[in-house]
């Protein structure tokens, strides 16, 4: 059975497109799954992992005013990150994540499991909304998956 970074890949391959990532809570787990992949280095070249505002800001290009207003785990910033890396990449796919892997840092606005997900697929940006359940390490996998996922459903389109 196809891997979803599998069939990532070989589609990517066939449409002579690449990809990458802006993560902050799966700290480079999209990018990783991606490149365990044969063949990935014909469509991955680089993927960028922004944890902190400041890295978010300076390398992809998100608004100061949009961290000020709506904070790093927000549908704007996931959009502005999934933007950004595709256009610092010059890639025809993006893949962002931004949320809240816990077990600390939840609030009752944003809930530990809270994760953004954003795909910028050939100029079109999407961004899902998800509450995961979990320890830490669940969250951030759950979050990959959904992010795998959803760049496949946005090429599907």
């Amino acid at each position: 059975m196809e891997t979803l970074e599998e069939w990532l890949v070989k589609e990517l391959t066939k449409r002579h497109a690449s990809i990458t990532t802006a993560e902050s809570c799966t700290g480079g787990l999209v990018s990783g799954r991606i490149v365990n992949v044969g063949g990935a280095s014909s469509v991955f070249n680089q993927g960028f992992v922004t944890y902190s505002n400041e890295a978010k800001r300076d390398l992809l290009g998100v608004k100061q005013e949009t961290l000020d207003s709506v904070g790093a785990v927000s549908k704007e910033t996931a959009e502005q990150m999934a933007q950004g890396a595709a256009k610092a990449a010059n890639a025809e796919v993006a893949l962002s994540v931004t949320g809240i892997a816990g077990p600390d840092g939840g609030t009752p606005e944003k809930p530990v499991g809270l994760v953004y997900i954003g795909c910028c697929c050939y100029g079109e940006t999407v961004v899902e909304r998800h509450v995961f359940k979990g320890n830490r390490m669940e969250i951030r996998n759950a979050s990959v998956e959904t992010a795998l996922t959803l760049a496949k459903k946005c090429l599907k389109e």
